[in-house]
Order: structure tokens, then sequence, then C-alpha cells
């Protein structure tokens, strides 16, 4: 667990990185706004992971998953955010699932290699 409270806020540079990409260009945003955005990004992150955990307590598991996050999310009604996050956790499985096989595949073509030089 973290030591202090400060440890739970997200990176000032991600949030600002997030916000500055979210903002139509010509418009600026202050080091307070930027703040106060990492803290309330960093509470909401909290209270996701705080509902994601009572998911998992109920259902006597130890590791909470994606689709945690997502029932959590339906369960503190922001139902709205479920269909785009299902979308990304799609598209991460898949991607995970690509990157897992090009290193295998790269394994496989390493240890052949291998084999054919020991020959």
């Amino acid at each position: 667990m973290a030591e202090k409270l400060e440890d739970l806020n997200l990176p000032l540079t991600v949030v600002t990185r997030i916000v500055k990409e979210a903002l139509p260009s010509g418009v600026s945003i202050s080091k307070e706004a930027r703040t106060g955005l990492a803290k309330a990004a960093s509470v909401f992150v909290l209270y996701v992971t705080s509902a994601a955990t009572n998911i998992v307590k109920n259902k006597k598991r130890k590791a909470l998953t994606g689709q945690d996050v997502i029932d959590a999310m339906k369960d503190i009604e922001f139902d709205r955010f479920v269909e785009p996050l299902g979308e990304a956790l799609e598209h991460y499985k898949t991607m995970a699932s690509a990157r897992k096989s090009a290193s295998m595949k790269k394994k496989d073509e390493q240890e052949d290699a291998e084999i054919i030089e020991d020959d």
C-alpha cells in the first residue's frame, strides 16, 4: 500500500498529456486545473478500484480482472463508459495475444537456429 497520500495520485505529466490531447487546439489549461484534474482522476480510480475489489471479494476470488472493472462501472452507475471500456479491454486482449504469439514465434525461430548451428 502507499506510504503517503500523495503516492496515490496519478502522475501530473500523464494527466497533462491526456488533457492536452482532449482539448481543442489553441486552448490551454492552467497548472491549478491540471492538478485538480489529476487529483479527481486519482479519486475516481480509487473509487472504481474499491467497487471492483468488492466484486472480487463477493465472488471469493483474489485476482481483480478487467471484467471486474467493467462490472464495477455498472455498479457505480457509470453505464455510459461500459461499452467503450469493454471495447478497449477486447482490443487490449487482442494486442496482448498478438504480442505473445509473436514472442513465441521468435523464440521458436531462435531455438530452431540454435539446433541448426549445433548440427
